[in-house]
């Protein structure tokens, strides 16, 4: 009908055409660029090793010392329950809290353990007291290691042993409390913001630096079909990585998802189109590739950390947690382990997803507003 609002299906087919004759070109030269393909194909094996192996905060072979200055079989056996636990190296025996707190300052030690003449009359009392000296440097590493030896020390150590005090604890969806557990979800995060930025965030600078950007504007396309035939062949890269993380993941830490696989593979566009649309806006800001990889690492570093993909974000300070939700990162996150960890569905995260598709929203926006259509 003359004067609906309504496109005609020419101008619908048109435009698909448009879009899908650069897509083509975009896929053509992808397939010949043996350095993208090197990067899809080995980020997801380095992450996976780095994110389930390396990346851990469980104590693990910890220098300690102790000084006893009770010297009775109760203090004895508090020592022994922690020496011979797996995480724990052999005790270093000190003579005063002088010699104990060089080691600390040197770093010889991570923990000092001073167990009080008094130590065992304390115990049959009902108040047994063990003060533990910690190397704040690394306070993660440093938590870690004195909640576990008050773990360990809370072993009841009299026999007979007092009545204990029965503590409950259910831990859903991470029982052991694993970090490999925390990070895994998000990986596909991880690896995706690196993909996407980095693919995107070359590709108009690209095509100014070889004197190929006049030719592209000459073309009978719009920005948005230019644009969008530019994504689409990033957009299959990114769910192959987002593949490889879930079967790596799987075959290597026998972690696969709870949830449903379709509806993670539904609310991950939204990140990646976010994603990308951040690293095409930084390609139109850019002079140069040089300006182009400076501003992504810049947005890279800030975003794995305050996303809470590393950390959980509920911990950083107001005004740190509310700037951290500019990150797409930061809701993929959120979609990822709510259906990987939790076994969640869409309904469950249909709120990220819509943060995410604002978010790609307003970086159309900031990019047609860029990006000249037209010589001249």
């Amino acid at each position: 009908m003359k004067g609906s609002w309504m496109p005609s299906s020419e101008s619908v087919l048109g435009f698909l055409r448009r879009v899908r004759a650069v897509t083509t070109k975009e896929l053509a030269l992808l397939r010949h660029d043996r350095t993208v393909l090197a990067a899809v194909g080995a980020q997801p094996v380095v992450m996976l090793l780095v994110f389930g192996f390396a990346m851990s905060f469980e104590p693990r072979r910890v220098s300690w010392g102790v000084l006893d200055r009770s010297q009775t079989p109760a203090s004895r056996q508090a020592i022994e329950r922690v020496g011979t636990d797996e995480a724990f190296l052999s005790p270093q025996r000190v003579s005063g809290y002088v010699e104990g707190r060089d080691l600390l300052q040197r770093g010889t030690i991570t923990a000092l353990v001073v167990i009080p003449a008094s130590y065992r009359r304390a115990l049959e009392a009902g108040d047994g007291e063990v003060q533990v000296l910690l190397d704040g440097s690394d306070p993660l590493r440093a938590a870690r290691v004195g909640g576990w030896i008050a773990q360990l020390l809370a072993r009841p150590a009299l026999d007979p042993p007092p009545p204990p005090v029965e503590l409950r604890q259910e831990f859903r969806w991470n029982p052991t409390l694993s970090d490999r557990d925390f990070y895994l979800p998000a990986l596909a995060g991880f690896l995706l913001t690196n993909l996407c930025l980095s693919a995107a965030s070359l590709g108009l600078v690209a095509e100014r630096e070889n004197g190929t950007w006049e030719h592209l504007l000459a073309q009978p396309v719009r920005p948005i079909e230019l644009l969008l035939g530019k994504l689409l062949p990033n957009v299959l890269l990114s769910y192959v990585g987002l593949v490889m993380c879930v079967l790596g993941a799987g075959l290597l830490y026998g972690f696969w998802p709870r949830g449903s696989l379709i509806a993670l593979a539904v609310a991950t566009l939204p990140f990646v189109l976010a994603t990308l649309g951040v690293g095409v806006l930084v390609s139109a800001l850019a002079s140069n590739s040089a300006q182009s990889v400076f501003i992504s690492v810049f947005f890279i570093m800030p975003s794995f950390v305050l996303s809470g993909s590393m950390l959980p974000y509920q911990l950083m300070p107001h005004g740190v947690r509310e700037f951290g939700g500019i990150f797409p990162l930061r809701w993929f996150q959120i979609i990822a382990r709510r259906i990987i960890l939790r076994g969640g569905g869409l309904d469950e995260v249909w709120g990220p997803m819509a943060v995410l598709l604002a978010i790609f929203g307003g970086l159309l926006l900031l990019i047609r507003w860029r990006m000249k259509p037209r010589l001249g």
